[in-house]
């Protein structure tokens, strides 16, 4: 102002408009003396000044006291304060929070006080952590805080939240039928093709909804591996459920299953866990069960839905959209199953599907674009198949393939790219199928033959957990080990261990958003 030839250097006397006079009294000593006390009283006061004079080094002591005193109630005010008087530092870290801590500045009163481009901004950063039925709830809020001057933006927040990663209970009972949403074509034209995409068994999806079937939020899903009951130390059944934090290398307990189950079935869908049949230890009103119990990370509870049609223990059971689909077991009668049953996660039902072509125990199972593969198994003799089955989803038919390559038992299998890898089953051998290809590849083998363990893929690895294993002397011993194998570089790599030996367990990927409570 006093420099560089402004109209203020050559001026007698300077009006300093917008400066109390005891903040310039304070700024003046801070010249002289190099000290300033700065306040929650003072601190605004003292940024703006230092801003308009250009004093930089008591800009950025303003800048870090308010970096200091940030909270998910005054980020985003920080944010605004942060833009107008062009303080980069302040709107990174405020940025920061307002993105980690979405849940609770979602229930700030600052929120409400947002222009439509700010929260259009805000909910659409692809940082944004939390989850996507609360970005909807939110942006409702927020209309309807002032909604005669805000509705008109209904169908441009609308657009934010990825309809993909919204539970579809909620999608269908509580978004569909929201009063502002029926009221806006757009938005009602946007809702129909996420109903068409979610219940069509398609793949592919189609031009117009291809935006809104986003991938999730960069920092906001992530991925655990989960371990769900099995046979532990001794052999006993155990209710024990187990998450694994990479980021921690920490096996974190969660709630217990509500009761021992032999040889049930598990997958993940939607965020939550399903556990399905199994062998009831310890309760003598049935020996087989048919129910299904669902596990949410976010209670930490179990909780019963609709039973299967048919009781079934030692089946696989695999997620494909919004159904879960189970294949054969033994039943009631210890008779090998060839039924097929699918559980409609939407509508809380099951039905009766085609059955399979061979009734097999312990096969691999993977689905890949709308096919459901089964790869080997053992008949009723114990005897390995040496056949991959295959079920074609939309059109509910089988059709089988015989191969002298497939003779698995008691392995899993899990899907990375175009491939669908077989791991081990009494055997160290790791094979990849090609779907596209039709043709197997082999990889590295494992260091020992293992069998009854689990496997699971995280970040497009391929993590191995328990089960047994053969020893060069043909001794069985249960196994604690887990093993990570890399498809890119096609090499191995221990794990450590898990909390206690474990085979017969379920293992499998849980994507969701992060519970503050329990991690």
């Amino acid at each position: 102002m006093f420099c560089n030839n402004f109209k203020e250097s050559h001026q007698a006397k300077v009006d300093l408009k917008g400066i109390d006079s005891n903040i310039l009294y304070q700024i003046i000593l801070y010249v002289y003396t190099g000290e300033i006390l700065i306040t929650a009283d003072n601190v605004l006061y003292l940024f703006e000044a230092s801003s308009m004079l250009q004093y930089v080094k008591l800009f950025e002591a303003c800048s870090l006291y308010l970096q200091d005193k940030l909270t998910p109630d005054n980020c985003l005010s920080m944010i605004r304060l942060s833009k107008i008087l062009n303080c980069q530092n302040l709107n990174t870290k405020a940025k920061a929070m307002a993105l980690k801590y979405f849940p609770d500045v979602a229930s700030s009163e600052d929120l409400k006080e947002l222009c439509a481009f700010e929260l259009i901004d805000y909910l659409g950063d692809d940082e944004l952590c939390g989850e996507e039925e609360q970005v909807f709830e939110t942006l409702m809020i927020w209309i309807r805080h002032d909604l005669q001057a805000r509705q008109g933006y209904i169908h441009d927040l609308f657009r934010k939240v990825r309809l993909q990663y919204v539970h579809p209970t909620f999608l269908f009972h509580f978004i569909a039928n929201d009063s502002l949403i029926q009221s806006s074509p757009t938005c009602r034209n946007i809702l129909e093709s996420a109903r068409r995409q979610m219940f069509s068994l398609y793949s592919t999806s189609a031009p117009d909804i291809k935006p809104l079937w986003h991938v999730p939020r960069r920092y906001s899903y992530q991925e655990f591996l989960i371990l769900i009951g099995g046979r532990k130390d001794n052999q006993q059944t155990t209710r024990d459920v187990l998450l694994y934090d990479e980021k921690t290398s920490q096996w974190l307990s969660l709630a217990k299953l509500p009761v021992r189950l032999y040889k049930a079935s598990s997958v993940s869908l939607h965020s939550n866990i399903y556990v399905l049949g199994g062998r009831p230890i310890n309760d003598n009103r049935s020996p087989i069960s048919d129910n299904i119990y669902i596990f949410s990370l976010k209670l930490n509870q179990w909780r019963l839905v609709e039973p299967m049609l048919i009781p079934r223990y030692s089946h696989r059971s695999i997620a494909y959209k919004n159904y879960i689909f189970s294949f054969g077991g033994i039943g009631e009668n210890q008779e090998i199953l060839n039924s097929v049953e699918r559980y409609d996660s939407i509508y809380n039902t099951c039905e009766n599907m085609a059955n399979m072509p061979v009734a097999v125990l312990h096969p691999a199972v993977a689905a890949k674009e709308q096919r459901i593969y089964l790869f080997g198994g053992e008949d009723i003799m114990q005897n390995p198949v040496r056949l991959i089955q295959v079920y074609h989803v939309s059109r509910n038919m089988w059709f089988r393939m015989e191969t002298r390559i497939v003779k698995n038992v008691c392995a899993p299998a899990v899907v990375i790219g175009d491939q669908i890898i077989i791991v081990g089953g009494y055997t160290r051998r790791i094979i990849a199928y090609d779907t596209k290809a039709n043709k197997f590849v082999k990889c590295a083998d494992m260091k020992d033959r293992r069998m009854h363990h689990g496997a699971a893929v995280i970040k497009n690895k391929l993590f191995v957990t328990g089960g047994r294993r053969l020893t060069t002397d043909n001794v069985i011993e249960d196994s604690d080990s887990m093993d990570c194998y890399d498809p890119e570089t096609n090499t191995w790599t221990p794990k450590g261990t898990l909390p206690h030996k474990l085979f017969d367990h379920g293992c499998l990927t849980l994507q969701c958003v992060p519970c503050p409570n329990i991690l």
